[in-house]
């Protein structure tokens, strides 16, 4: 399908309409606003308040400003489909979110329903598009399977000789990631010498870590959040272990140092490229660290989104579900994450995962 270059959302919505805006369009983004994953919660806000902001600052889109409605599903699934029906009833068109991928599924379903256009900045179960229930549902983050192919590949070249152990949280984002890692890494020719569950939330692995010591694991993979994962690091030092921990995107918040201290050195990592690192970004992060805010993990995602359907709705002139699914589909798109389109999936097309190590309480490239 013939691709169109949409330019900057500050540039189309200048020269979109130069009068007045007339009335407001109502936007949103759900995530964990509050509970033990509140950091992430607090990227998404931080982003799409700076998004809504600057789009505004621009003339809004085709004319109208936007008002910003803010979810807190505490990633509970129950909780997050309640947060879609009110967002339906605050006649909200476009929503940024959810974080989770136990969130976003569920809440899919009524957004789709209600023809209501939902592109995740960070939910990476691949059911979320594989199985999406209506043409409206698109991400801009990576998938588990993309992922798992550069960890469990990492994992079987790079520690083939080293006890490895797998665990995760039972949820659809922590258990996908590490099913996705351990199926590449055994394919590889590597095989676990643990692998099982552990329960989100608690504030002691003194267990799960005195097992993980009796089989003498050198690195352990987690399939899961920062919370958890800075507490096992944290827990395993704390027993004289020098195991690696290794896990994905759900590390990208500074609270896993807080957890850790300087347990967490050494900690691995898999995300997509650093957005703070793009050009195009620079003057977004100013805006936010200025502010006191954050730019790391998700706020750019989160505010790529809201990029991404602005320029969409402008391209087409309407804000209805349709006319802007048609102009996502057909559409690249300049964010502060680079030019980026969508497939037949809704998923994103965008460089995949690279490798992060913690070091000194900051994350960077390894």
């Amino acid at each position: 399908m013939k691709k169109y270059l949409l330019a900057s959302v500050a540039a189309i919505a200048g020269v979109a309409m130069s009068t007045a805006a007339f009335a407001d369009i109502v936007i949103a983004t759900a995530g964990p606003m509050t509970g033990q994953y509140a950091s992430f919660g607090a990227q998404m806000k931080a982003g799409a308040e700076q998004a809504v902001a600057d789009i505004n600052a621009a003339g809004g889109v085709n004319g109208e400003q936007l008002v910003l409605e803010v979810g807190d599903d505490a990633c509970d699934p129950k909780q997050a489909v309640a947060v879609a029906n009110q967002m339906v009833g605050k006649g909200v068109v476009f929503m940024a979110g959810h974080f989770c991928s136990g969130s976003s599924i569920p809440a899919s379903a009524v957004y789709a329903e209600e023809g209501i256009v939902q592109i995740s900045p960070a939910s990476t179960n691949p059911k979320f598009t594989d199985e999406r229930p209506g043409p409206g549902t698109f991400r801009v983050c990576g998938r588990d399977d993309q992922q798992g192919q550069v960890a469990g590949t990492y994992l079987a070249e790079e520690f083939g000789d080293k006890n490895i152990a797998i665990v995760h949280d039972k949820t659809a984002y922590g258990k996908g990631l590490a099913d996705a890692t351990k199926e590449v890494m055994n394919a590889a020719g590597k095989t676990e010498a643990l692998y099982e569950a552990y329960t989100a939330g608690e504030k002691d692995y003194t267990a799960l870590v005195s097992k993980l010591k009796s089989e003498n694991i050198d690195v352990l993979y987690v399939g899961g959040y920062h919370t958890e994962a800075g507490l096992m690091k944290r827990q395993m030092v704390d027993q004289g272990m020098s195991t690696i921990l290794v896990s994905g995107d759900a590390l990208v918040t500074d609270e896993y140092w807080s957890i850790t201290g300087p347990a967490g050195e050494g900690t691995l990592m898999t995300f997509s490229p650093d957005p703070r690192k793009n050009p195009e970004a620079a003057p977004v992060v100013k805006a936010l660290e200025d502010a006191g805010k954050t730019a790391e993990g998700y706020a750019l995602y989160t505010y790529a989104a809201i990029q991404a359907w602005a320029a969409a709705a402008s391209a087409a002139g309407s804000t209805e579900y349709d006319d802007v699914v048609g102009a996502l589909n057909d559409g690249d798109f300049k964010t502060v994450l680079g030019d980026l389109s969508f497939d037949d999936k809704g998923d994103v097309t965008l460089p995949g995962y690279v490798w992060y190590e913690w070091k000194d309480g900051k994350y960077d490239y390894k």
